[in-house]
């Protein structure tokens, strides 16, 4: 019986074209190689199982080849190359960095460095997890990397860059390995699955490129299990039931009861989910992500950032066609709210089923009955439905009252038991229901004249306290309490300011201020006069002697209690 292989290392790439998703870092590796542009360290760092080992690998057998075909690829045919590909290889060591991570470790490294190559070129040292090495073996490694011997080069490999000190990664070239796109996972699969003679759908492959989140290895170990339980025919069905992964017909029927306004089968589409086991939480933001890719379906610029297969994006588009953008802003609106309030909500199926209401309910009019047709209370209110449950249609508007004044329609007969509710009037424009409004109302007397009543010096400085109260800008409330305005002659008063920005400020708010203390003080003759005053330096004590002078100038009864009391000052 033939030994089995997984996938994952069965269809392992053994040259730079047949690595997956990375033809940038791929093109250069080979470009160093072809013009001998060879560095002595390198760090290769991104995502699980997007292929950082498998490029050192075969950067290393390609470098010790004997006979390179067109200067960058292996021949598989000469000695190194056949050790190689029998894992009898001497030039090539590798060091798992998360179990030999100590300083005896990164010694015994050193140790071997100093041996050359007995076939090839170059001795390879590939550490892989580089980031588990603990401070001393990396501060033990930093000699060696910075000035290895001229035929050893070093491979670092990493999922966490952030990890690695700044001193090893001053030494190494960096190359940053790109998650693998969900189009490329899709390919090469359907490429093993021809392979293994596997049918598979591209639905159960799109499942599997969007489980594995980027990494090759993990696509190949699902494609592997999905053999186990399948056979040699994959659908869409038995994948989703094998991964334990939310079908995305959810989704789109869901949208489409939202569409409809259809509360009661979103209801019930909610609950069949909840009893296959599957987590509220999990389903809100699955269906956030839907209603994500549902938006970026709508415009051929943002096409490329729905990473699917084909027919998903055909599925997408139809939705995307009867879907408006403000009602997928209000419905990742409504959907990014219930998944922040999930967490901490003591009834987390509550908090999700008035969220899939609220989002059956975008578009509904919201509309007053009028008191003739008002059900009664012992009746529930069903929810909102469209006529044809198969076609979303806008709601239609009200239909105008008339408003000529000949037409008087017949009030109806209200029972007298009942409490009187306002009429509501639907149709009418704003300025029809202010003009009727208006007319309904007693017309007022005309205010009268106000008289120039004289005031007092207190009465002005209370307005213009109180007058400062009504500012919400901080600076130029600030500006008001600071100054206050003194009372010369009559209805005339005036401020002294010494700052010239700030006289210059307050004349672009006198007039305001102007007017309104007039209706404050009723008085139409009230003038406020800006004068610009001489800056005077406040003089400061700093002495026992200087204190005691300012004080005898406020108060020259000091000077008379010193003598009298025989005090001194310290």
């Amino acid at each position: 019986m033939e030994n089995y292989i997984v996938s994952a290392r069965k269809y392992r790439p053994q040259t730079f074209e047949s690595v997956v998703g990375q033809q940038a870092l791929t093109q250069t590796l080979q470009n160093a190689i072809r013009q001998n542009h060879l560095a002595h360290a390198y760090l290769f760092c991104g995502p699980r199982g997007v292929g950082k080992t498998t490029c050192a690998r075969i950067f290393a057998k390609t470098i010790n080849c004997l006979n390179p075909q067109n200067g960058h690829d292996a021949c598989n045919e000469c000695e190194s190359c056949k050790a190689f590909n029998e894992q009898r290889s001497f030039n090539i060591h590798e060091l798992d960095a998360a179990s030999n991570n100590s300083v005896e470790d990164i010694r015994s490294l050193i140790d071997q460095v100093r041996i050359p190559p007995q076939i090839g070129k170059y001795s390879v040292y590939i550490i892989d997890e580089v980031h588990m090495l603990s401070a001393g073996a990396f501060n033990a490694l930093l000699k060696t990397l910075e000035e290895p011997p001229s035929y050893a080069i070093f491979i670092l490999a990493t999922t966490e860059k952030h990890k690695v000190l700044p001193t090893i990664l001053s030494r190494c070239q960096v190359y940053d390995f790109n998650r693998i796109t969900v189009p490329d996972i899709i390919a090469y699969l359907q490429s093993v699955a021809a392979k293994e003679g596997v049918k598979v759908s591209e639905e159960a492959l799109n499942v599997v490129a969007q489980k594995a989140d980027g990494g090759m290895r993990d696509a190949l170990s699902i494609f592997d299990q999905l053999v186990a339980f399948c056979g040699n025919e994959i659908t869409y069905e038995r994948t989703i039931g094998v991964l334990n992964v939310l079908s995305a017909d959810y989704y789109f029927s869901l949208v489409n009861h939202a569409l409809r306004h259809d509360v009661p089968q979103a209801l019930l589409l909610f609950n069949e989910v909840l009893n296959h086991g599957f987590d509220a939480g999990h389903f809100i933001t699955g269906l956030a992500q839907h209603l994500r890719d549902v938006l970026v379906s709508k415009d051929p610029q943002t096409l490329p950032l729905l990473e699917t297969g084909e027919a998903m994006k055909q599925r997408y588009a139809e939705q995307a066609r009867l879907c408006a953008p403000m009602w997928i802003f209000h419905a990742l609106d409504i959907l990014n709210t219930c998944d922040i309030n999930y967490r901490t909500a003591r009834n987390k199926r509550l908090t999700v089923e008035l969220s899939l209401v609220k989002l059956c309910q975008l578009g509904v009019a919201q509309t007053v009955p009028p008191v003739s047709q008002a059900p009664k209370q012992t009746e529930p209110v069903p929810f909102a439905q469209p006529a044809n449950p198969t076609q979303v249609q806008p709601a239609k508007p009200a239909e105008p009252v008339s408003t000529t004044p000949d037409a008087k329609p017949a009030k109806p007969a209200e029972p007298s038991n009942l409490p009187k509710i306002p009429k509501v009037s639907i149709g009418l424009g704003i300025k029809k229901q202010e003009e009727q409004k208006a007319s309904t109302q007693p017309t007022a007397t005309p205010p009268q004249e106000e008289s120039n009543s004289p005031f007092t010096s207190g009465q002005l400085r209370d307005a213009w306290v109180g007058l400062a109260q009504s500012y919400e800008e901080p600076r130029l409330k600030q500006l008001i309490e600071l100054y206050t305005p003194r009372l010369m002659d009559g209805a005339v008063a005036e401020i002294s300011m010494p700052n010239p920005w700030q006289l210059k400020e307050m004349r672009k708010v006198l007039p305001d201020i102007v007017q309104t203390l007039r209706k404050q003080l009723h008085n139409n003759h009230l003038e406020i006069q800006l004068n610009l005053a001489e800056y005077k330096r406040e003089q400061l004590a700093f002495t026992a002697e200087e204190k005691y002078k300012l004080m005898v100038e406020y108060n020259p009864v000091m000077a008379e209690l010193k003598e009298r009391l025989d005090l001194q000052i310290d």
